[in-house]
């Protein structure tokens, strides 16, 4: 579509004559007859370009482009102000408003077309380079954390990324049964079929308030967190088993050979933020937990059997009568710390 320009002029004459002009080489244009109208209009409309009159009832035509420029959603907006004004004053204060450039009246119709066309090639030219960066800022965030997203959003010149000691719950998830999948299908089979898992899970970690904060080969780990503790451990629990209906469903659905989920779910203190890992090529950041919760949900991720969820104690005294759950046999947890029991979640309780 043709570029949209608000011309703002309390001299109608003026106003029907600029409009005219423009809309005969092609342009669309929106009317205002003084500045509140203005930047009602803009608010409204969005255009591309915005011709202001100098003065005008109400708001001249530099405190509107004040106050255009002042916020954020409207100041990459050009702004030429049109006015009968002459002399190196008026046009400092015209650029201390932030104006892009100015005509002087009467207007000549070859300056207002060179105005136009410039104006309007340098905002072209911004808003490409905007739509580059926002292209790759959405694919750079596919691998950020929600929690690392909402820490620079709330402070982008010094987000919060340091590691504090906080009370969350932990998930580990594991897939196994990569060997026999790899002897049945090609490897690019295998990998669309592994990514098609794992974004499964994704959606259901997010779903369920996590973050997903550490991946490696064939497992990752979620972390889940709310000034509520039983909060975050029921959600931990309550993904685990949502997870583990998504991969019994999509085994259903995938054919050759099913692939096998072990999860393990832990709560309690631990240092959540960011890791920094320098190279000799740079630096890399992660942003995980750490600590003795974060080991313990490791290890009951691996001495989980297939398709079985291993939980510390913690986690169920914080979700009491929510879950079936029997303890796990001793043989099968032989690494853990001293002193931790583990127990598997069966399923939702059973009504009484």
């Amino acid at each position: 579509m043709s570029p949209k320009i608000l011309i703002a002029d309390d001299e109608p004459d003026i106003l029907d004559y600029l409009a005219t002009h423009l809309e005969s080489l092609g342009y669309r244009t929106l009317r205002a007859r003084d500045g509140h109208e203005a930047l009602a209009r803009v608010a409204a409309e969005a255009p591309d370009l915005v011709l202001l009159d100098w003065l005008m009832p109400g708001l001249d035509g530099v405190e509107v482009c004040r106050r255009l420029k002042e916020d954020e959603r409207t100041r990459l907006i050009p702004v030429i102000i049109v006015t009968a004004l002459d002399g190196v004053e008026s046009r400092i204060k015209g650029i201390e408003a932030g104006a892009d450039d100015f005509l002087t009246k009467p207007v000549n119709e070859r300056h207002l077309l060179a105005r136009v066309r410039t104006a309007l090639r340098q905002k072209d030219a911004v808003d490409r380079r905007l739509q580059d960066l926002e292209r790759i800022g959405d694919h750079l965030a596919r691998f950020v954390p929600e929690a690392v997203k909402r820490l620079v959003a709330s402070d982008p010149s010094a987000p919060a990324l340091a590691k504090r000691e906080r009370d969350v719950s932990v998930l580990f998830v594991d897939l196994s049964g990569y060997t026999l999948l790899s002897e049945l299908l090609e490897p690019t089979e295998l990998n669309a079929l592994i990514e098609r898992y794992f974004s499964s899970f994704l959606d259901g970690i997010q779903e369920g308030g996590g973050d997903v904060n550490e991946t490696a080969g064939d497992g990752f780990m979620a972390v889940f967190e709310d000034p509520d503790r039983g909060a975050h451990a029921a959600r931990a629990l309550d993904t685990g088993l949502d997870l583990l209906a998504r991969v019994q469903r999509l085994n259903r659905e995938s054919g050759p050979a099913p692939l096998m989920i072990h999860m393990g779910i832990n709560s309690g203190r631990a240092l959540v933020g960011a890791t920094r890992f320098e190279g000799v090529r740079g630096a890399r950041w992660t942003f995980t937990a750490s600590g003795l919760v974060t080991i313990v949900a490791a290890r009951l991720a691996a001495a989980a059997g297939p398709h079985q969820i291993f939980v510390g104690a913690e986690t169920i005294v914080r979700a009491p009568d929510r879950y079936e759950v029997r303890a796990a046999a001793v043989s099968s947890v032989g690494r853990l710390p001293d002193g931790v029991q583990a127990y598997q979640v069966l399923g939702p309780a059973r009504p009484r």
